[in-house]
């Protein structure tokens, strides 16, 4: 018979593993935002344009792409998708680019977004021990550098 292992498990046989522990704790996380998202019909990338792009009219795909990390390849059909619900639009920058900018629909959306996210990342913040709170970010933001 086999051992069930619960994502938080301590005696699980690589939780002595940092990048591991990471690993696992970045895809728990990732998934329960992913299912929040779902109730806005968004995935996290689509509302990770629409947070970056709110109040900007300067943000090309390119930019976008770049600070997201998300592939040139990848960048046409997650815009096109946005674009298609209506929550983007391009509109000319110069001669040679266009900025991706929220429409109506998509600043109204862009709220929700913002709601959904606060409410995630506090949600996310309470099952971080009260001592280690002021540590967390830093320490994964070190990790960047």
């Amino acid at each position: 018979m086999t051992e069930t292992v619960v994502a938080g498990d301590a005696d699980h046989p690589m939780s002595a593993l940092p990048g591991f522990t990471l690993r696992r704790a970045a895809n728990a996380m990732m998934a329960d935002l992913a299912g929040r998202l779902a109730a806005l019909d968004l995935k996290i990338s689509d509302a990770s344009v629409l947070l970056l792009v709110g109040g900007r009219a300067d943000m090309t795909s390119s930019d976008i792409g770049r600070l997201l990390d998300i592939q040139r390849a990848n960048m046409v059909p997650l815009l096109n998708r946005l674009e298609g619900a209506g929550l983007i639009a391009r509109q000319p920058i110069d001669r040679k680019s266009q900025a991706i900018v929220l429409t109506e629909t998509g600043e109204a959306r862009l709220e929700e977004v913002r709601g959904l996210v606060t409410r995630f990342e506090d949600d996310l913040m309470m099952r971080i021990p009260a001592e280690h709170r002021g540590h967390f970010l830093p320490a994964l933001n070190a990790l960047l550098d």
